[in-house]
């Protein structure tokens, strides 16, 4: 089973030590999200339909609400990767890039040199936790720039850059996104959030998908895995307590969407925790 060696939460968002051997299931996040390997052997990363690799030449970079899913292809050892989901407002706020959204424009990202440093000191670092790490934020920041300074490099649009994606702009869909996170602690039909918001079902997900970049399902398993990651960083409320209160019907059916959308179960998760703070 994956594992989690450590999590560090802070401004930055998450960052995550992961030795992963299964397979995920097609998700997304609000935040940036990077994948580096550390050790073992290559991983691969299907994002939205495409394969492509992690290795120690090529890592992955998937913007905000990407599709995207974690594909294991060597079923005898585990790939240990370090993740990070960077909160875009954070990586405006602190980097030089402070006209860029956080949207790649490419995946894949070259193990350059100076970003093997990068990925290794944050790995080094998570691993010694009786260590304070005062440098930790900076060399997030610094990791993600680099990426995000290449990934624009050899496109079309290149460094000239700096417009935010499409914002989401009908209101139909807007009152979806409310009338998920106000019901996300209840029972949910799809269908009848697009009967709500006067939207057909083909209707309803075919533009939900145009103005959002995701699906409605996807959408709100994000909310979902947002609330408990929440919950279990922040409360010692019991996991299962948390998986029924988000409309799960058991612990075990919780802990089977929290491993199929984020690598481990959710007690390892919380077991991993540690909040970095920065004076």
């Amino acid at each position: 089973m994956s594992s989690a060696l450590a999590v560090f939460h802070g401004d930055f968002g998450r960052v995550c030590l992961y030795a992963m051997d299964r397979t995920m299931v097609p998700h997304a996040h609000r935040e940036g999200h990077l994948i580096f390997h550390i050790q073992g052997p290559a991983g691969e990363v299907v994002i939205d339909g495409k394969p492509y690799p992690i290795s120690p030449s090529q890592a992955v970079a998937i913007s905000p609400w990407q599709t995207h899913y974690y594909r294991d292809i060597d079923r005898q050892r585990p790939t240990l990767a370090l993740v990070l989901y960077i909160r875009p407002a954070w990586f405006l706020d602190v980097s030089r890039c402070s006209r860029s959204s956080l949207r790649f424009g490419r995946v894949g990202a070259e193990g350059t040199d100076h970003i093997a440093r990068l990925v290794y000191g944050n790995a080094n670092a998570m691993l010694d936790i009786d260590r304070e790490d005062t440098m930790l934020e900076d060399r997030l920041c610094a990791l993600t720039e680099s990426c995000f300074d290449q990934s624009w490099q050899w496109t079309e649009s290149g460094s000239s850059f700096i417009g935010h994606a499409t914002p989401v702009r009908d209101y139909r869909v807007r009152n979806a996104m409310r009338v998920l996170v106000e019901r996300l602690c209840e029972p949910l039909d799809l269908d009848d959030v697009a009967r709500t918001v006067g939207l057909s079902r083909p209707h309803f997900y075919k533009l939900f998908r145009q103005q959002v970049g995701v699906t409605p399902n996807i959408y709100l398993n994000s909310l979902r895995m947002e609330q408990a990651i929440d919950r279990l960083t922040a409360s010692q409320d019991a996991v299962a307590g948390i998986g029924l209160d988000l409309g799960f019907s058991s612990q075990a059916s919780f802990s089977r969407f929290f491993i199929a959308n984020g690598v481990v179960p959710p007690s390892t998760y919380r077991r991993s925790v540690h909040v970095a703070s920065f004076s």
